[in-house]
């Protein structure tokens, strides 16, 4: 078993040495000899430690007892070697800073394998975990700093750091926490609203405090992408723990009725609409990315124009929010669907792991945390082909982004955590 959980480490480190040459070949043929680019290379360093971390980590899995899920990590570095190679092809100059924060989000993983313990212990205290979350997401609407279009960065000279990405890692901890703790009230409704029935508004006023956040980031931040995760999550999560129609007919009456309004009420929401609708009525301005996305979709067909030879730089920001058109631009839909099933196979083993724990906390906190992985592509990849309104979230571990990189190890390392048992 082991030495089989070492192979699945091979074709992510492959990926990502194969990419790495293929640029360096393409660069010799320009007349830059290969030694000459490996000495000067900046990242080179950088991604030795990231392959030795790599390493350490998987020495650390296979070895823990109780054992480890073999599949999440060779999983999220396959993704991650997916994002390197795009990254290098797409923005060189970015890729050191990438992959710094990719040790950062490795190390604080390895943090958390030794954690462990206090990292489960942390769904005992709620409403702390509540008010932490809800302070991450207000701080962007008092100090914030409107980036592409959406108010979700706080900029302290050169560090940028986006509070909405591990404001999602707190709430998913205070649903699993919340949710576990008043499970038997909220399955149990006592009063009647309609056809639907609903417990004592105390038991619902956390969950409609982070309804209420998500729909606020959606209109004063502007940020569509964060709303619709947070909101994702909230309902998958709390449907999950009660098993009641109830609060998903709500949540979705709410957003549904705070979306009409704001269509009519904000220009920014009614533009991002119209373009939804029919981006070619203004291909050359506010929906070129869109314009261009599909075109690069149907550029790559099904086996993609070849690693290096599309022209994917055309669409601007292509390195954060649409590095999947990228991707099947250059690898098609056979390296689209590679993506999206590697995706799929992180939630399926997120919800395997949450069906075999006996403590509530524990299967929500791994259904939670697939959960994100899960909804953050689907919202990404659905903005990008058209089939949602664009929105501006990174895809895990594959986008450019520090705060992205470190947040989703920061949840594999969750997942991970549950995965190994209630034991010792």
């Amino acid at each position: 078993m082991r030495n089989e959980s070492w192979t699945l480490m091979l074709p992510p480190l492959g990926i990502m040495l194969t990419g790495l040459g293929i640029l360096l070949l393409r660069q010799q043929g320009m007349g830059h000899p290969i030694l000459e680019q490996l000495v000067e290379l900046p990242y080179i360093p950088w991604m030795c430690v990231c392959i030795l971390l790599a390493a350490l980590i998987q020495f650390v899995l296979l070895h823990s007892r109780p054992p480890a899920d073999p599949w999440m990590f060779p999983t999220a570095l396959f993704l991650t070697s997916i994002g390197l190679m795009m990254l290098a092809r797409l923005k060189m100059e970015l890729l050191p800073a990438q992959l710094k924060w990719l040790c950062i989000g490795m190390l604080l993983f390895l943090l958390m394998l030794r954690l462990r313990k206090f990292t489960l212990r942390l769904t005992e205290y709620p409403y702390l975990l509540g008010i932490g979350c809800v302070v991450l997401l207000v701080l962007p609407l008092l100090f914030g700093t409107e980036i592409g279009g959406s108010r979700n960065w706080i900029v302290l000279g050169s560090f940028r750091v986006q509070p909405s990405e591990f404001g999602k890692i707190l709430l998913v901890l205070f649903l699993a926490a919340y949710l576990s703790e008043h499970r038997h009230m909220l399955s149990l409704p006592s009063r009647k609203l309609l056809l639907l029935r609903l417990p004592p508004f105390r038991f619902i006023a956390p969950l409609l405090c982070i309804w209420s956040a998500a729909i606020l980031m959606f209109v004063v931040a502007k940020d569509l992408g964060s709303a619709l995760l947070f909101f994702g999550i909230a309902v998958f999560m709390t449907y999950m723990a009660t098993g009641s129609r109830s609060y998903v007919c709500i949540a979705c009456a709410a957003f549904s009725l705070a979306a009409v309004l704001s269509y009519f009420m904000f220009g920014h929401v009614r533009v991002r609409f119209d373009i939804w609708l029919d981006p070619w009525q203004d291909p050359g301005g506010m929906a070129y990315q869109v314009v261009q996305s599909l075109f690069a979709l149907g550029t790559g067909g099904v086996w993609g124009t070849g690693f290096g030879f599309g022209h994917p730089g055309i669409i601007p920001e292509v390195h954060t929010d649409f590095i999947f058109s990228a991707i099947a631009e250059e690898f098609g839909l056979v390296g689209a669907l590679m993506v999206m099933l590697a995706y799929l196979l992180f939630f399926y083993e997120g919800i395997r792991v949450a069906l075999t724990r006996r403590q509530t906390a524990h299967m929500l906190l791994a259904a939670g945390a697939a959960s994100v992985f899960f909804l953050q592509a689907f919202i990404i990849i659905a903005g990008v082909t058209k089939f949602l309104p664009l929105t501006g979230i990174t895809l895990p571990f594959i986008s450019y982004g520090g705060s992205s990189m470190v947040s989703s190890f920061l949840l594999l390392g969750i997942l991970i955590a549950v995965s190994r048992g209630e034991g010792a």
